[in-house]
């Protein structure tokens, strides 16, 4: 299959489904993060966000009212869909990359036009708020990209109608000394035969195969589907499986000092391995993949 030429995407955020955002908070706050307030979209999730300062961020994602979010799946709504589809199968984890995007329009087309498409478009808008009183109605486009043989993971592209502001103030500090993201890590059996949605949406054909898997370089965040065994060989863990498909199963964060990061993590009795330089955290409640901690480059 023939990926036309792209620029390379910027990662926007991650999808993480929870169970619980209460849970989540504790989780993400006992991690040294900065948790923004509940907010509720309008087809029944919500959602407690951690802002980072390479314009990133984590979206813990919940059930706010299961009522509206059946109304909205049947509805067509391809995110609550999907969303429902994951909680089922594995309940807690990564569900999507998102990446950000200028024309959503345009890349659903792109999506539909080489076989990735995985739905219709959804625009909504919510209110947000800041800590420091702002207010900014939001809105959104969202276009989504697929394969059929991988039913939990997806991407999709995101344009902001309304731009946020850049300065999230206090949401972008964080008790652990995390700035952002480094790494996306997926896991799949041969991860070379979802090469063509990776590239299609990062928007980078120049993919690095090795023995352990297939690496993409995004605009921002470097992302890696690697086989069990390869994900075993870099962190010491045998990824949880459900067969075949990508599915999400660590992120690896940028500490500003990895010293502070350590010292967050034993103050607030977290469990941690350390490799090296490298903190490395199981999954638990509210957090869902395995959580790597590595000092900035």
């Amino acid at each position: 299959m023939e990926i036309q030429s792209q620029t390379p995407r910027a990662i926007d955020h991650l999808v993480l489904p929870v169970a619980s955002l209460d849970i989540a908070r504790s989780r993400l706050s006992a991690l040294g993060f900065t948790v923004a307030g509940d907010a509720l979209h309008p087809f029944g999730t919500e959602n407690a966000c951690v802002f980072f300062a390479d314009d990133t961020y984590l979206e813990p994602l919940a059930i706010a009212s299961r009522e509206d979010c059946e109304a909205a799946a049947k509805a067509g709504n391809v995110f609550v869909a999907r969303d429902q589809a994951f909680r089922f199968r594995r309940g807690e984890g990564l569900s999507a990359i998102v990446v950000k995007a200028d024309d959503a329009p345009a890349d659903d087309a792109r999506f539909r036009t080489q076989g990735f498409g995985a739905g219709e478009m959804l625009e909504f808008s919510r209110l947000m708020r800041f800590p420091d009183g702002r207010e900014i109605n939001a809105a959104f486009k969202l276009a989504f990209a697929a394969d059929l043989r991988s039913p939990d993971f997806f991407l999709f592209a995101c344009e902001r109608i309304n731009a946020l502001p850049t300065d999230r103030g206090a949401l972008l500090v964080h008790d652990n000394g995390v700035v952002g993201i480094a790494r996306i890590v997926l896991v799949e059996d041969n991860p070379s035969d979802f090469q063509y949605l990776l590239e299609l949406g990062l928007g980078q054909r120049d993919v690095t195969a090795h023995s352990f898997g297939i690496s993409v370089a995004a605009a921002n965040v470097s992302v890696d589907a690697l086989t069990p065994d390869g994900f075993n060989a870099h962190f010491g863990v045998t990824p949880s499986r459900q067969g075949r498909g990508l599915e999400g199963a660590a992120i690896v964060f940028r500490s500003r000092d990895i010293g502070v990061t350590e010292a967050c993590l034993a103050a607030n009795a977290i469990a941690y391995q350390k490799t090296g330089a490298r903190l490395i955290v199981a999954p638990a409640p509210g957090q869902g993949v395995l959580f790597v901690f590595e000092e900035q480059a």
